[in-house]
């Protein structure tokens, strides 16, 4: 039986205690001064070195050749108390949980008195000190007021607050904290090198994440990867089932899906979560962080996001922007708004797939959303109750198509594909690219496009969507007949054709339909809009302009 990663990497120096220089650094300083105090209390969440400090520091105190914060390893007491060494009779550990009665605070009281067998001091580490009684701690108290010279105390607790107020006083107090990521991962990457094992990109920040700053929790989820690992190592996917991790995969389909106001493809997702096997609440608690990432990216517009992601990716950071870029500011607070309430919710009784298809519902429902993004979508909802045609007074008279014509009748617009100008024999191309991977390419393909037509790309950013794709097409919404007609008339179906088949080596004729749901409010939107042609009605939604139309009537009194 091997030994468990956290016992064998349990430092038995301070030098070797991560994340903890704030407490280690002034211990260090007191041994060398010889300014070391009768009573000292650790105090921290678990994990995080309190116990193996406490360690340290009787070595250190012990050492033939101290009080010093390098003990030697040579003399008897130093390997007694190494790591996983066999122990000290002159050290005694008592668990609180344990030995937390008034006769045990007695019988230790009274062994106090009685001198060291053969070390310097008798070094008491009481671990869980707050589950001391309080009869027990009142019997301790004297002791540890005024103890003999040849004894030392050291509480450790992750809840200092309990611990009766008299005996905290007595002690000098040092807080230990949850270890920085970034120093865990620096740490674990070691331990792995030193274990010999391959484990692949992605996996050990998993484990950050799921040991929470605990470098003892860390090493044990470490483990059990490495125990698991096959030849070629730990791999992403089996840390990720391992672990009750959401795939990335399925959360920028999702995030995707709200970034595009396409309920039919958010609620596969989540058929797609619960049919793997992923718990809702854990998928909504990634979701929610992803939500918050998204923020933080939003907020931090240049590559400064990085110094707080650190584990990001490049590519996933770039991914991370355009996902923020198209949601817009209010929509991603609303939305975690409404994860974080669902969350709560998910406590309950009810079905936990049933809240998270209800947060899902309600994030892409723009009523209670009082930003301007809320407000021009529900505007969208009564032209089509009011039979209203989308307005676009500047845009030039073209041919109805069926779906412009049924968007004048005030009926939905279906998926529908118009013929487009052929480039190529189509080319049959592997892989299987469905509508949310294209949808993940989509800022990709328009900065493609950005190269070699500006006038393309002004159209497209501002104004339209991949709807669907099929084995013939791809079909593009645009958000009005103007829009439409203006990119047909440039043959933009050539230039967008060949974006695709560059960015993600797809190659499929481009047929475009009206599809005024569009949100055309977006961050880049606005900025192409106001840089392009910040007047023209054709790159303006029908609900913008009614909105506009609305406005003035208000001032006229109508």
């Amino acid at each position: 039986m091997s030994l468990a990663l956290y016992r064998k990497y349990r430092p038995s120096v301070f030098a070797d205690v991560i994340g903890q220089e704030h407490v280690t650094v002034p211990l260090s300083n007191a041994l060398k001064s010889g300014r070391t105090h009768h009573a000292y209390l650790f105090s921290g969440p678990r994990g995080c070195g309190k116990t193996s400090s406490a360690r340290i520091m009787a070595r250190s105190l012990n050492c033939e050749k101290g009080p010093t914060p390098n003990p030697c390893g040579e003399c008897q007491s130093c390997k007694d108390l190494v790591a996983n060494g066999p122990g000290s009779l002159d050290v005694i550990e008592l668990d609180a949980a344990t030995h937390g009665l008034v006769d045990d605070a007695r019988d230790l009281r009274d062994k106090a008195f009685f001198a060291p067998v053969q070390s310097r001091y008798k070094i008491y580490i009481i671990d869980e000190a707050h589950q001391l009684g309080p009869g027990a701690a009142n019997a301790l108290l004297k002791v540890v007021e005024e103890p003999p010279a040849h004894v030392i105390f050291i509480f450790a607790t992750t809840e200092p607050d309990k611990l009766i107020a008299t005996i905290r006083s007595r002690t000098h107090h040092y807080p230990f904290r949850l270890v920085p990521p970034g120093t865990l991962v620096a740490h674990l990457e070691k331990v792995c090198n030193s274990e010999g094992v391959k484990v692949d990109k992605g996996v050990i920040p998993l484990v950050v994440r799921a040991s929470g700053g605990s470098v003892r929790d860390a090493l044990s989820v470490l483990g059990q990867l490495l125990a698991g690992a096959g030849k070629d190592g730990v791999s992403y996917e089996i840390a990720i089932q391992l672990l009750g991790f959401t795939d990335g995969a399925l959360l920028d389909d999702a995030i995707d899906a709200i970034a595009a106001h396409d309920g039919a493809t958010l609620f596969k997702t989540i058929d797609r979560v619960i049919e793997s096997g992923h718990d809702p609440r854990r998928f909504t608690s990634d979701m929610l962080e992803r939500i918050r990432d998204l923020m933080i990216v939003d907020a931090l517009k240049d590559s400064t996001a990085n110094s707080i992601l650190r584990d990001m990716p490049d590519d996933q950071m770039e991914r991370m922007r355009n996902q923020a870029n198209r949601i817009g500011t209010a929509n991603l607070s609303r939305a975690a708004d409404i994860a974080a309430e669902g969350l709560t919710q998910m406590r309950g009784a009810t079905a936990p797939r049933l809240i998270l298809e209800l947060i899902c519902g309600r994030i892409l429902l723009p009523i209670g959303d009082n930003s301007e993004a809320g407000m021009l979508s529900r505007i969208e909802r009564l032209e089509r109750a009011e039979n209203i045609a989308p307005l676009s007074t500047a845009a030039p008279q073209v041919k109805a198509t069926p779906a412009a014509a049924k968007v004048q009748e005030g009926k939905p617009v279906v998926k529908e594909k118009e013929a487009a100008p052929v480039v190529a024999p189509k080319a049959h191309v592997p892989g299987n690219f469905d509508i949310a991977a294209l949808r993940r390419a989509w800022p990709d393909v328009i900065e493609d496009v950005k190269k070699r037509r500006r006038l393309t790309w002004s159209l497209l950013s501002a104004s339209a969507q991949v709807l669907s794709v099929d084995e013939d097409a791809i079909t593009i919404g645009i958000v009005n007949a103007g829009a439409k007609e203006s990119f047909e008339r440039s043959e933009s179906d050539v230039i967008l054709r060949n974006a695709f088949i560059d960015v993600v080596g797809l190659d499929r004729k481009i047929a475009v339909v009206v599809d005024p749901s569009i949100d055309t409010n977006t961050p880049a939107a606005r900025e192409t809009r106001t840089s392009e042609a910040p007047n023209d009605p054709v790159q303006l939604s029908g609900a913008a302009l009614l909105a506009k139309e609305l406005g003035a009537k208000i001032v006229e009194g109508k």
